[in-house]
C-alpha cells in the first residue's frame, strides 16, 4: 500500500510540475500604426510570421499579444484599466497618466523615436506667418496626445488663446485617417500630425510643411509598474530586445521599411507607397536612448498646455528594469 502511496505521489508531483512548465505566460503589448511606432509595427509584424523578436528573448511559454491604439490617451487608459502591459506611447500621454496616478501606474523602461511630426497647411493657404493662424482650424490626432499638445503649447507660445473648444485659434482633434479628407475638403485649415501621415497629406492633398518638429521625444517604450514589479525579468528583456532592435532597424533600414508596409496594411487596410515610407523615415530618428533634456521640454509643453497640472516630479519616471 506504502508503495502504490507513494507512486501516485510520485506521478502527481510529475504531472504538477509539468503543467506548470507548459502554462503559459502572456504579455498584452500595444503600439500605434505609425511609422513613429515602427519597433512595434515590426516586431508586430514578425510575432504574425511566427518569428517573434521579443519572443525570442523571452523564451518558448511566453506568447505576446498585440494592440493597436489610434494614439496615446486610449493606450494609457487600458493602462490603468490594467489590460495592457506595455506600450509604445507618446510623452504627453504617458507623462499625463504618470503625475495623475502620482507616479504609481507608469514607467519609461527604454525610447523608441525621436522628430517625424509636422505642422502643413495647404500649399497655396495665404497661411505664412504665425500670425496667420488667428481664426483657423487645426487638426490634431487626439486631444491630450504629444502632438496635440506640441500644437497647443505652441500655439500659447505665439501669443495665441486656445482652449478646449475655441480660442483664437480652434484645435479639433480628429483621428489621423479622419484627418486627410477633413483637410482636403477645407474642414481645417492645417494638420499638426506625425508620420506616415504628414507624408500622406503632403502627397495626397498637396500640403506643405509649415513647421516640422524635430526637437522632441516622439515615441518611448512604457511599462505599467504593475508588469515591471511582477514580471520584472521579462521587463528587462524586453527593454534589452528593444535596444536591440532598434539598432537592427538603424542597420537594415530597406527590410525594416518592407516589413513595416506590409504590417501597416494589415492594421490599417491602406497601402503605403515604398517611396512615401522611406521619405517620412528621413524625418525621423529611431533611438532607444532616453534625453533628459526632451523630457524636460515634454513637460513644460504639457504645462503650457494646460494638461499637467501641479506637481510635475519625473524623478521616478524613467527606469531601467
Amino acid at each position: 500500500m506504502k508503495i502504490k502511496i507513494t507512486a501516485i505521489i510520485g506521478m502527481l508531483l510529475f504531472w504538477a510540475s509539468f503543467m506548470m512548465a507548459e502554462e503559459k505566460t502572456t504579455i498584452r503589448f500595444g503600439h500605434f500604426p505609425n511609422i513613429t511606432h515602427a519597433q512595434g509595427v515590426i516586431a508586430h509584424a514578425l510575432s504574425r510570421q511566427g518569428k517573434g523578436w521579443f519572443e525570442k528573448s523571452l523564451g518558448p511559454n511566453v506568447e505576446i499579444q498585440w494592440f493597436t491604439y489610434n494614439a496615446g490617451p486610449s493606450a494609457m487608459e487600458a493602462i490603468f484599466a490594467k489590460s495592457l502591459d506595455l506600450t509604445y506611447v507618446g510623452p504627453g500621454p504617458a507623462l499625463n497618466a504618470y503625475l495623475k496616478s502620482n507616479g504609481e501606474e507608469i514607467r519609461v523602461i527604454s525610447g523608441a523615436a525621436n522628430g517625424g511630426a509636422a505642422l502643413v497647411v495647404k500649399s497655396d493657404s495665404p497661411i505664412k506667418v504665425p500670425a496667420d493662424f488667428r481664426g483657423k482650424k487645426i487638426a490634431t490626432p487626439q486631444l491630450g496626445n504629444t502632438q496635440d499638445i506640441s500644437c497647443r503649447a505652441w500655439l500659447k507660445a505665439q501669443g495665441f488663446k486656445v482652449t478646449q473648444t475655441g480660442g483664437d485659434v480652434t484645435v479639433v482633434p480628429t483621428a489621423n485617417p479622419d484627418q486627410l479628407p477633413l483637410f482636403q475638403n477645407g474642414g481645417v485649415d492645417a494638420v499638426w500630425t506625425v508620420e506616415p501621415w504628414v507624408t500622406r497629406l503632403e502627397r495626397d492633398a498637396k500640403a506643405r510643411v509649415f513647421l516640422e518638429d524635430k526637437d522632441t521625444i516622439t515615441t518611448w517604450l512604457v511599462s505599467s509598474v504593475k508588469f515591471l514589479r511582477d514580471q520584472r525579468d521579462f521587463a528587462k528583456k524586453i527593454a534589452e530586445a528593444n535596444v536591440e532592435l532598434t539598432k537592427w532597424i538603424q542597420q537594415n533600414q530597406a527590410e525594416a521599411q518592407k516589413l513595416l508596409i506590409d504590417e501597416l496594411k494589415a492594421e490599417t487596410r491602406a497601402d503605403f507607397a515604398p517611396d512615401a515610407v522611406a521619405q517620412a523615415w528621413n524625418r525621423i530618428q529611431f533611438t532607444s536612448d532616453v534625453s533628459r533634456d526632451l523630457i524636460a521640454k515634454s513637460v513644460q509643453d504639457g504645462k503650457d498646455a494646460g494638461f499637467l497640472k501641479g506637481p510635475t516630479d519625473t524623478s521616478k519616471l524613467v527606469e531601467t528594469p
